[in-house]
């Protein structure tokens, strides 16, 4: 019994597990309280509302897994959204050309970050810092006012509704979804995802049995940066405006909801599915919230930092763990 526990606590899976039961325990506890919280909607409202944080998750959780960071996340979603209002609103670029044009920038920009990084061998922190005062200002200079978006095909993509029988999905919501897939998909099944875990599990190793350290870190950073340009897509698709505000401490959501979801901080350990579930959990706080009524919004941030702290707690205990099971197999091997 003692060694089967033993075998769950140190299985990469586990921080995932406990995450996953935590939202299952809280949609359950929602459903005791809240007779309307049984509603399908209820659930797929999760994705909807939350579908350009969910794809940032997703970017931020290859930099976490690399054992790296990336803090201009938000001010990238930010100067998407005002970017893609402003051509929308003073061009005649078609509308797909448009976002085609600030996917490209996005993508672009983290590239830029990902190969100032690995080049001169800099802090992830202070340069995607940097780039977070970059493109936070460039939202600004564009416009310190918001730019609403009113064109029709926009709009029209805005408002349609997938129809599942028993509710509905945004297109925000899908692309979100298929982002999820994708991602996992990638770093489960194919070199190149095998070669993220490698990097962020030991740099210098990865090196040493010939793997392509300095184009991965390069290409980790582009793909953080492609998630931020798609998720402020999928926001301008909620809040149909540019404002530089926008997506203002989203960065840190993303973190937590990679951490909670069983990413570690020290790298070569992620999943993406538990950056979908970290998302949801903080989804589903903010609905209890906004059913109760009386509650600030603000203690969807207390609850996550408390249950952040929580897991990265377990994490440090999980590592320990790891490393004591470790010395006893190679010693009971050279017994």
């Amino acid at each position: 019994m003692k060694k089967t526990l033993g075998k769950l606590i140190a299985s990469p899976y586990f921080s995932f597990a406990v995450t996953l039961i935590l939202f299952v325990i809280l949609y359950g506890a929602g459903i005791a309280m809240y007779k309307g919280f049984m509603r399908p909607q209820v659930f797929f409202n999760l994705f909807i509302d939350n579908a350009a944080l969910i794809i940032v998750a997703v970017g931020i959780t290859f930099t976490l897994i690399i054992a790296g960071i990336d803090l201009s996340v938000g001010a990238v979603l930010a100067l998407v959204c005002m970017v893609l209002a402003w051509l929308l609103a003073n061009t005649s670029i078609p509308v797909f050309a448009c976002v085609a044009i600030v996917l490209v920038m996005g993508t672009a920009f983290g590239a830029l970050q990902g190969y100032i990084i690995t080049k001169f061998d800099l802090q992830p922190f202070i340069i995607t810092l940097a780039g977070m005062f970059f493109c936070r200002g460039m939202t600004a200079v564009i416009s310190q006012d918001t730019i609403q978006i009113t064109n029709p095909t926009w709009v029209a993509i805005a408002s349609y509704r997938i129809n599942l029988g028993v509710g509905f999905l945004s297109v925000g919501a899908v692309v979100a979804l298929l982002a999820i897939v994708v991602a996992a998909l990638v770093l489960g099944f194919t070199r190149f995802g095998r070669a993220v875990y490698a990097v962020g599990g030991s740099e210098s190793s990865a090196a040493l049995m010939g793997l392509p350290v300095f184009r991965t870190k390069v290409m980790v950073y582009t793909i953080s940066g492609f998630c931020s340009a798609l998720g402020g897509l999928a926001y301008s698709l909620i809040m149909l405006t540019g404002y530089n505000l926008h997506g203002l401490g989203m960065e840190m959501d993303a973190i937590a909801s990679s951490v909670i979801g069983g990413t570690l901080l020290t790298g070569g350990v992620g999943f993406i599915p538990g950056a979908l579930v970290g998302v949801l959990i903080q989804g589903v706080i903010l609905t209890f919230i906004s059913f109760q009524g009386t509650l600030s919004a603000w203690w969807t941030k207390i609850v996550v930092g408390a249950l952040l702290c929580v897991f990265i707690i377990m994490q440090a205990f999980i590592t320990e763990f790891k490393a004591k099971l470790s010395s006893k197999s190679s010693m009971e091997n050279k017994g």
